[in-house]
């Protein structure tokens, strides 16, 4: 499945994972925590992150994440690839200050 990584201070890029819960947790590293952006988009982060002092990584909707996060396309309950379009719209939005 593409999905679209964000990490801490870098620019997000496309990147093929597992559908698999495993997949979700190793890239955030913990238990997953999902928040729904728009009826198909939705980011996939760590529960802990801030708990845990993961780095910051950046802010959407005036929500901070902490660590590396994922964002996937949504289709009902199932995750799916991210859109393209979405993804390009979506990366502009997050990409580290400087690297524009």
């Amino acid at each position: 499945m593409i999905v679209l990584k964000k990490e801490p201070g870098k620019d997000p890029v496309l990147t093929d994972i597992d559908n698999t819960l495993e997949a979700f947790q190793k890239n955030v590293g913990g238990y997953i925590e999902t928040v729904t952006l728009t009826e198909e988009l939705m980011i996939v982060c760590n529960e802990e992150g801030r708990i845990q002092s993961l780095p910051y990584n950046c802010t959407v909707m005036n929500a901070d994440f902490y660590g590396t996060i994922l964002i996937a396309g949504i289709d009902g309950d199932e995750f799916t690839d991210v859109p393209t379009t979405t993804a390009k719209f979506f990366s502009k939005l997050v990409q580290v200050k400087g690297n524009e």
